[in-house]
């Protein structure tokens, strides 16, 4: 038998050559250095003449390996044998002695094959077909099931994990299979050739604290005011824009400020090439700016500090540097990496040199893409415009965009209609790096939303379609059903209070940072929910939902239709309108509280001494007190205290001077206190009496 002629040779195979155990043959390849998991382990040509060289015996008889040839075969018979009994559960006909003998070869390859056998499964799979794959009777499988209290069919299909547990039973390892259907495909991008690659302009984000001048730097680079065209002074919108600088162009994203924008802020550092961190001169390093500094290291993005009004008479540059370089941004100057350029919007000082620095990284960075191929982008910003339809900004990475190309993005398709650049101006096509309006969309795309441009509208739709679908299984998984654990643990939560809110706004951004902001406010006692948030006016269907839910609506920049503000009032909904998020907020805090049970705090009034006990018929017990501090009110609550120990606790029945009715008495004078349902009153006592006060919250 040559088995150098084979391919590969399996570690059984050979120990019966060199008439070795298969454990010692395993134990001498590991000190050989070569590794293998068990005798069914496969070696290459090469190793097994390294090991044939240094352990084959002398060559047998030609007799022996004759008899060794008859050996295999037989063993080979056996096999055949074996695979008949596992698919006809019996053997062929034969003698008595047969049966036996075939009986123990069996056994003993079952032995040697239980630690290897390894099968392949999908996410989900029959009954049926897990058994055909194990080569077992469904009937056992479904046994097996049952007994963990799952009931099925053989036809009926059970999940990777229970399917992996009943393989596991019968000695099986299990694969999972890695199904990639066209959308995956689609999704994967292929790698381009190095030259086919161009360079292409840097994309750059403008980060930092609210009103540290983001949107004046911007302004002082592009000589444009975005500014005033916003409410509250505060960037409310991404915005994109192309600056050119000695014939070499820059793309800036305008990432709000605000700390509510965080989602926002996320979503732009994820496609930045540059970022450019503002801080304030007079302000130094901020809340939002250590936030923006976090979400920059996560992305492994450059980052460039611009230190701005450094024309103010109370700018510390210095300062700002120091409080930089201990959360780990060392400035050049200082022998760190990190880029300081200090500059002023409003005077204009230092711009020049800062977008310098930005080409400088960029040229560093060796930024380029592939121009002639079909166009992959992120959505940027996605609204609904009067008169347009459903208006997206994309920033293409990849390929060119032009007009006419079927588009996908999440589960929107659509054909380009119409693209506009960052000044408005119709467009044909764009390439790398170039932010454009989008028109054609079927739907208002969600923010963050990968475009890929696709053969035809056709197989645009049918892949939306396709993840539509998708999303509404993950949407169905993620609906646990109700177990006796859950069901008890609600029962439980009975005393959390839900405030439900629905939320439109102008932008898809402001939905997405307006959901965040609000459902950071819930706590343990009331628990903000977002129900729906949507782009566009307020609807009938929003009110409707919003009376179903018992919901507030809130509107940022958008109006009810006529028809939605009636039915408001009809149904009782609450809708509010807000322009500045600080608002909005602001009024969820305040309704919040009207949710929260009222917190109370003891205050003490004052404590009086019994000094004499007078029974009164049909009335009872009555105290004769002297007041040692504060004052006794007529209604304050009390507590009678003996001892130090406090041997009730309830409300004054009735307050006298002499045989007058009083409102209260001052320390230093004597009364007569009744106590409501309390007669056990002894000379000595301590009456102490006190309010509670609720603590506004």
């Amino acid at each position: 038998m040559e088995v150098n002629n084979m391919s590969k040779t399996r570690v059984y195979e050979l120990a019966k050559e060199l008439n070795l155990s298969s454990k010692d043959l395993i134990s001498k390849l590991n000190d050989l250095d070569i590794k293998v998991k068990n005798h069914m382990s496969t070696l290459e040509d090469e190793e097994v003449e390294l090991i044939m060289d240094l352990l084959r015996d002398k060559p047998q008889q030609t007799e022996e390996v004759n008899q060794k040839e008859e050996e295999d075969i037989f063993e080979d018979n056996l096999e055949d044998i074996e695979e008949e009994r596992v698919y006809k559960k019996s053997f062929k006909k034969g003698s008595k002695k047969n049966k036996k003998n075939n009986k123990k070869a069996v056994l003993t390859e079952e032995k040697e094959e239980d630690e290897i056998k390894i099968i392949t499964i999908p996410e989900f799979l029959t009954v049926k077909e897990l058994a055909e794959k194990m080569k077992v009777n469904p009937t056992e499988i479904i046994k097996k099931l049952i007994a963990k209290g799952i009931m099925v069919t053989v036809n009926q299909q059970i999940d990777f994990e229970n399917a992996a547990k009943i393989a596991e039973e019968y000695g099986f390892l299990v694969d999972k299979e890695e199904v990639k259907d066209e959308l995956e495909m689609l999704l994967e991008e292929t790698p381009d050739d190095e030259k086919d690659l161009q360079p292409r302009p840097p994309i750059v984000t403008v980060m930092g604290h609210v009103d540290h001048g983001k949107t004046s730097l911007l302004d002082a680079i592009r000589n444009t005011n975005v500014t005033m065209k916003e409410m509250g002074g505060i960037t409310q919108h991404i915005g994109a824009s192309v600056v050119e600088i000695n014939d070499k162009k820059i793309v800036f994203l305008d990432t709000p400020g605000h700390e509510a924008f965080t989602a926002m802020r996320a979503r732009g550092a994820s496609i930045t090439d540059i970022v450019v961190l503002v801080v304030a001169a007079d302000d130094g390093v901020m809340p939002q700016t250590v936030e923006a500094i976090n979400h920059v290291k996560a992305a492994n993005v450059p980052m460039i500090v611009a230190i701005n009004k450094i024309d103010l008479p109370t700018a510390n540059p210095d300062r700002v540097k120091t409080e930089l370089s201990e959360l780990g941004l060392v400035p050049e100057e200082w022998g760190g990496n990190t880029i300081c350029v200090p500059v002023s919007a409003k005077k204009n000082i230092g711009i020049d040199n800062l977008l310098e620095m930005i080409l400088l990284v960029a040229e560093m960075e060796d930024l380029k893409a592939n121009p002639n191929k079909p166009a992959r982008g992120t959505i940027i910003e996605a609204k609904l415009e009067k008169g347009k339809g459903p208006v997206a900004t994309v920033i293409v990475q990849n390929g060119t965009l032009q007009i006419g190309d079927a588009i996908l993005a999440g589960t929107v398709y659509g054909k380009v209609r119409a693209m506009f650049d960052d000044r408005g101006r119709r467009i044909k096509k764009a390439g790398p790096s170039m932010p454009v309006e989008v028109l054609g969309f079927s739907e208002v795309p969600e923010a963050g939303d990968k475009l890929i441009v696709v053969e035809d509208e056709k197989k645009a739709r049918e892949l939306a379609e396709r993840r539509k679908e998708l999303q509404k299984e993950m949407e169905l998984k993620r609906k646990q059903k109700v177990s006796l654990e859950d069901l008890f643990s609600q029962i439980q939560e009975g005393s959390v209070k839900e405030l439900n809110i629905i939320i439109k706004a102008d932008v898809q951004g402001s939905v997405e940072a307006l959901k965040k902001s609000i459902e950071d406010l819930s706590n343990e006692e009331v628990r903000i929910k977002v129900i729906h948030g949507a782009v566009g006016a307020i609807t009938e269907t929003d009110v409707m939902l919003a009376s179903a839910s018992n919901a507030i609506i809130i509107g940022f920049n958008v109006r009810p239709e006529t028809n939605a503000k009636n039915l408001a009032e009809k149904e009782k909904v609450d809708i509010k309108l807000y322009r500045i998020i600080y608002e909005a907020i602001e009024d969820i805090k305040a309704a919040m509280k009207g949710l929260l049970e009222p917190k109370y705090k003891e205050v003490e009034l004052g404590r009086a001494e019994v000094r004499a006990v007078f029974r009164v018929p049909g009335v009872g017990n009555v105290a004769g007190c002297y007041v040692l501090s504060g004052k006794i009110l007529r209604n304050s609550d009390i507590r009678v205290v003996r001892d130090g120990i406090v041997v009730y606790e309830g409300k004054i029945a009735s307050l006298k001077r002499f045989k007058d009715d009083v409102r209260e008495v001052q320390q230093g004078f004597e009364c007569g206190i009744g106590i409501d349902r309390f007669n056990d009153i002894k000379e000595g006592d301590i009456i102490e009496a006190y309010q509670m006060e609720e603590i506004p919250r």
